[in-house]
């Protein structure tokens, strides 16, 4: 069962409105998809988005990392050799860490499908269902507060609130009126918009106003976890590690630091499931649950991290929503929306059928 070929395609799909946070604004969605093939014939799926941002990572560069460095060292190995395999994936070369998980999830796929189990069955199977929670971008306080309520009506309980632009005056006016049109479970990212001192106030200030916060997501620069601890032990609102996060390395920093309450393990950042596991299972060591979450991909990004989300009883939380914020839905099969409610097909791997061939940039996926 040995790697026949592996190839890329890029996806292009719009946003269904402008997703701003505290990086980036977004108005589509651009991604390269890995496609690999046994010598049997059998084709697995990973994807790879270009969050310059966060990753580092262009379209041009996962393509070069991919199809340059990894597909030679890959290509004839044999797929029932995974830790070597997997292994010569993640030191093939520094950083880089999508175009890795995107091949990454592809041989996962592959291998589910070799076994004849659903992915998050072949790697654990901790849960057949979820549900995810929906994100509002960063906007004027009243249309965050009509969005907020319009995502609760759709039925979705859990609401992830960006903030970190502007004064912090305009993130309070902000999550006040996003409280006054809900009662959701609320969940803040800073995506590394304040400082320390800055985000204990701001947190601070929440709690005093009974404004019932869940948690607050990387309210500090990734490299502050200083700064990180320092939130951490100044607010009673736990506080979650996500761009502190990329690796194992990582996770053990913070977590031997005490410097997060929780941890957002996300495939790109992660280099794959492989590394994902182990940062979950290093979390689990340490009592500390974990997000996953996701960058703006497509279904096939997020089926792959949904699978193995739903591997682990240690993640309990999931943010799995771009797929919905998305114009159209590309892909045929893999993971399935019931409004927050996220479901598996009993298909073997990731379950992906097929991608819609008006989306795809280049050579046609057939």
């Amino acid at each position: 069962m040995k790697i026949r070929s592996i190839e890329t395609f890029r996806v292009r799909v719009p946003l269904k409105k402008p997703f701003k946070t505290a990086l980036r604004t977004l108005t589509v969605s651009d991604s390269v998809i890995v496609k690999i093939t046994d010598e049997e014939g059998r084709t697995g799926y990973g994807e790879a988005p270009p969050t310059h941002v966060i990753t580092g990572d262009s379209l041009s560069s996962i393509e070069e990392a991919v199809n340059g460095i990894i597909a030679p060292k890959c290509i004839g190995q044999s797929l029932l050799n995974r830790e070597n395999l997997l292994h010569i994936v993640n030191t093939s070369m520094v950083r880089n860490t999508s175009a890795k998980a995107a091949v990454d999830c592809a041989i996962h796929d592959l291998l589910a499908q070799h076994a004849g189990l659903p992915l998050y069955q072949f790697l654990g199977g901790a849960a057949d269902s979820f549900e995810t929670d929906y994100t509002v971008s960063v906007n004027e306080p009243d249309e965050m507060a009509a969005d907020a309520a319009q995502f609760n009506n759709d039925g979705f309980s859990v609401l992830k609130i960006k903030v970190g632009i502007g004064a912090i005056e305009d993130d309070l006016k902000r999550i006040r009126a996003i409280r006054e049109k809900t009662d959701c479970t609320l969940r803040l990212d800073a995506n590394q918009g304040w400082t320390a001192k800055e985000a204990v106030y701001a947190i601070s200030r929440m709690e005093d106003e009974g404004l019932n916060i869940e948690l607050v997501e990387q309210p500090v620069k990734a490299h502050d976890l200083k700064g990180l601890k320092y939130v951490t032990d100044h607010t009673y609102t736990k506080i979650m590690a996500d761009e502190s996060v990329f690796s194992p390395q990582d996770a053990i920093q913070v977590l031997e630091m005490g410097a997060a309450d929780l941890i957002n393990i996300k495939l790109m950042k992660a280099g794959g499931i492989h590394q994902a596991l182990t940062i979950a299972k290093l979390a689990e060591a340490y009592g500390i649950p974990c997000m996953t979450g996701s960058m703006i991909e497509t279904k096939v990004g997020i089926t792959a991290a949904a699978h193995f989300a739903a591997s682990q009883r240690n993640i309990t939380r999931y943010d799995f929503d771009a797929p919905l914020l998305l114009a159209e839905d590309i892909v045929n099969g893999g993971v399935q929306f019931n409004g927050a409610r996220m479901t598996f097909n009993e298909a073997a791997g990731l379950g992906i059928e097929s991608i819609k061939e008006h989306a795809v940039l280049g050579e046609v996926i057939k």
